[in-house]
């Protein structure tokens, strides 16, 4: 049984069909990168995943529960975690307290997950009962990353988490990615930098328009000669 299992999803807003017949699977231990350009529907996936739009249609399997009609309170409570395109930080709270509010499920201390959170990101530690909205546009993706990781989900959704940054923060953000998953870390990872997701991905697969048009290993699909130039700007 695969960690995830999504089939034939449909996803309308009102009288537009946002995706259509979307299938994936994501495996435990690894990270699967959705890839796509604007209005492809990558976002909206993750969206159906953790609750936040209803499918029309279809299956969305999560250790072996179906997620369908499953508020976004109770995804959490069953191990999925999303960290949102646009950080969503609480910028009337400070660091700590956005922190605090990422592990809301649980009834033990947090301050074991709070200090790895500020050794794997000394800035924020430096920061930390500074206003969340104060920050600078990395250090709020470094933030919406590890408030969601203060659930100790199963599985980490991922949305854009490059979108905005500066390339040295981008290398950062993903080099902090490769080092999630190797310490067995799940994700599920939405990217407009298809190269860069390719590259740190096991599996991956391209969304047209609401639709996956191809999927596979992630190293091979950015060889291949329709990726190269639909996704990476090459000829």
């Amino acid at each position: 049984m695969s960690m995830l299992e999504v089939e034939g999803l449909d996803v309308h807003y009102g009288a537009i069909q946002a995706l259509r017949g979307v299938s994936l699977k994501v495996e435990e231990g690894q990270v699967v990168t959705l890839v796509g350009s604007n209005g492809a529907g990558k976002t909206t996936t993750l969206r159906a995943l953790s609750g936040l739009v209803r499918p029309s249609r279809g299956s969305i399997k999560f250790l072996g529960r179906q997620l369908v009609g499953q508020a976004p309170e109770s995804i959490v409570r069953l191990g999925m975690a999303h960290s949102p395109e646009g950080r969503g930080v609480f910028p009337q709270l400070s660091v700590r307290e956005n922190l605090e509010l990422g592990g809301y499920i649980r009834n033990d201390s947090l301050d074991d997950d709070v200090e790895k959170a500020f050794v794997r990101f000394p800035r924020l530690r430096e920061r930390s009962t500074q206003l969340a909205g104060t920050l600078s546009g990395g250090e709020q993706q470094m933030l919406a990353v590890v408030r969601a990781l203060m659930s100790r989900p199963r599985l980490l959704l991922l949305d854009e988490p490059s979108l905005g940054l500066a390339p040295q923060i981008v290398q950062q953000i993903f080099a902090i990615i490769g080092e999630l998953n190797r310490e067995g870390m799940t994700i599920l990872l939405v990217e407009q930098n298809a190269l860069m997701a390719l590259r740190c991905a096991h599996v991956g697969y391209v969304l047209e328009t609401g639709e996956v048009c191809t999927s596979g290993d992630a190293r091979a699909l950015a060889e291949t000669d329709a990726v190269k130039k639909a996704y990476l700007g090459i000829a």
